[in-house]
C-alpha cells in the first residue's frame, strides 16, 4: 500500500507541476505534460488523477469543442470518485465541492459553443452546489464567476 500511495503522490506531484508551467504562462508545455499524464493513467485511472488531469487538460485547449470534451471527462471522472478515495489523499476534499467548479466550466464552454441553454443548465448546477464551498478565496471566486456567468447569458 505505501508503494502504491507513493506512486500517487508522484502523479498529483507531476500534475502539480505542470499546473505551476500552465499558470505560469507555458500552455503549450503544461498541455503536453498533462497529456503525457493523461497517457499513462488512460481512461480506466484512478478517477482522482483523471479528473484533475481532464480539468486542467481543459484549460490548455485553444479550440471550444475540445476544452467542453475534457470538462466533460473531468465531470464523469468527478462522477467517478469516492469519499475514501479522497481520504486517501490525506485531504479533507469532499467531492461534492468538485462540482460547483466543473458545472461553472461547462457552462463556461457551452457559452463559448453559442450553445446558451446547455450553458444555463450548466450554470444552474454549479449555482445549486455552492452550498459546499467556503466562505474563502476558493470559494468567492467561484461564486463570483457564476454571477459573472449569469450576467453575460442575461445580456445575450
Amino acid at each position: 500500500m505505501e508503494q502504491q500511495e507513493a506512486s500517487e503522490d508522484a502523479v498529483m506531484t507531476r500534475i502539480g507541476q505542470a499546473v505551476m508551467l500552465l499558470h505560469g504562462g507555458d500552455r503549450e508545455e503544461a498541455r503536453n505534460r498533462f497529456g503525457a499524464l493523461w497517457s499513462e493513467i488512460g481512461e480506466a485511472g484512478d478517477p482522482l488523477h483523471r479528473c484533475t488531469l481532464a480539468h486542467y487538460l481543459a484549460d490548455t485547449q485553444d479550440d471550444p469543442g475540445d476544452e467542453l470534451a475534457w470538462d466533460l471527462r473531468a465531470l464523469a471522472a468527478a462522477d467517478g470518485l469516492s469519499q475514501e478515495r479522497l481520504a486517501q489523499q490525506r485531504a479533507a476534499l469532499a467531492v461534492r465541492a468538485f462540482y460547483p467548479s466543473l458545472h461553472l466550466n461547462l457552462a463556461a464552454d457551452y457559452v463559448k459553443l453559442q450553445r446558451p441553454e446547455a450553458a444555463r443548465v450548466h450554470l444552474d448546477r454549479a449555482r445549486a452546489a455552492t452550498d459546499v464551498l467556503g466562505d474563502d478565496g476558493y470559494g468567492n471566486g467561484i461564486r463570483a464567476a457564476i454571477d459573472r456567468l449569469e450576467w453575460t447569458l442575461r445580456s445575450e
